[in-house]
């Protein structure tokens, strides 16, 4: 009511005083008030929908553009997610609680004031109590997921990835397939069937130095993994291995560019069928460098790649003679 009332009032003083209201953009400095000596004494009307605070006696606009203080302050982590905000961050299956967990929050009741000692004493045991009940496997979970956050580190993997790794481990701890397997070995192997289905390029032997496994118990539970949960892994993109070391060693675009090319040409001569995408990307790579001009080793090319310099050698001189390149040597 008020504010109509001071509406009408802006309206009347602008019809008989003909003097234009200024209306000046603030801070959220909102202790603003009206500088005309008759209204001293009304009080400022604030419109948080209209972001405005007009002076209660002549209807004057004092601030407008105030901040829009009705939507969730942004958080940047799940601590201050769960401070700053009213409802908290998404759900996500990467937490082991999924980010639904029961949060006692400060030492303050709704209105801002301290509890008493005899109720911050309660409160703490409600606390203690809460992280004593928490069930084995969502102890589990935790540990796991702590991993996988650490590998995803280490090897630069997208959160869309690292949400399908652990969608696969929930699986398979659902399946019952953790008896006899480590933890790391399991989440390890969820990371890279993840990978496999996002063709995101991680071989065996990145995921296991990640994951501080050997790369044979992580074969192992993979293929147990594939087994037991019918997962349908595409073969990677080749090409993608050429990206990855190219970028990673440093050489040219057009290298990279004849590459691409030279796996396309062995491609339409169907001489990639049952080769190991990672080494004939090097094999790929090492050819276009000969072509190009860049003096690298075939030894750097396997030490980069985690091929031996026997296949690569293999398969370049099966791309030399297919292709009829035996001119470059």
């Amino acid at each position: 009511m008020g504010y109509k009332i001071a509406l009408n009032n802006l309206f009347l003083f602008q019809k008989y005083t003909h003097i234009p209201i200024v209306i000046e953009n603030f801070s959220n400095e909102y202790d603003v008030k009206c500088q005309l000596d008759t209204c001293k004494t009304y009080p400022a009307i604030t419109d948080s929908e209209r972001g405005e605070i007009v002076c209660g006696g002549c209807g004057l606009i004092l601030l407008q553009n105030m901040a829009d203080a009705s939507y969730e302050n942004n958080g940047y982590s799940q601590e201050e997610y769960m401070k700053l905000s009213r409802t908290g961050p998404a759900s996500s299956l990467t937490m082991y609680d999924k980010g639904l967990s029961t949060v006692i929050g400060a030492n303050k009741d709704s209105s801002g004031n301290i509890l008493s000692n005899k109720t911050k004493y309660e409160f703490n045991r409600l606390r203690t109590w809460d992280q004593r009940s928490k069930s084995r496997k969502t102890a589990t979970l935790s540990k796991a997921f702590t991993l996988l956050h650490g590998m995803k580190t280490k090897l630069g993997i997208p959160d869309n990835v690292v949400e399908n790794a652990a969608y696969i481990y929930r699986k398979v701890v659902n399946a019952k397939l953790t008896r006899g397997r480590t933890m790391a070995s399991l989440i390890s192997a969820s990371l890279y069937a993840a990978c496999r289905e996002n063709n995101i390029p991680r071989t065996l032997d990145d995921i296991a130095n990640a994951g501080n496994i050997e790369r044979r118990i992580l074969s192992r539970d993979l293929r147990t993994i594939i087994k037991k949960l019918r997962l349908n892994l595409n073969q990677y993109d080749t090409s993608s291995f050429i990206s990855k070391i190219s970028n990673n060693m440093d050489l040219k675009e057009k290298t990279k560019r004849d590459a691409f090319e030279i796996l396309k040409q062995c491609e339409k001569e169907q001489i990639t069928a049952g080769k190991h995408p990672v080494a004939q990307a090097a094999a790929s790579l090492y050819i276009s460098c000969i072509m190009n001009g860049e003096k690298i080793s075939q030894k750097k090319f396997s030490v980069e790649s985690g091929i031996s310099d026997v296949t690569i050698r293999n398969r370049v001189d099966l791309i030399k003679k297919t292709l009829n390149l035996d001119k470059l040597d």
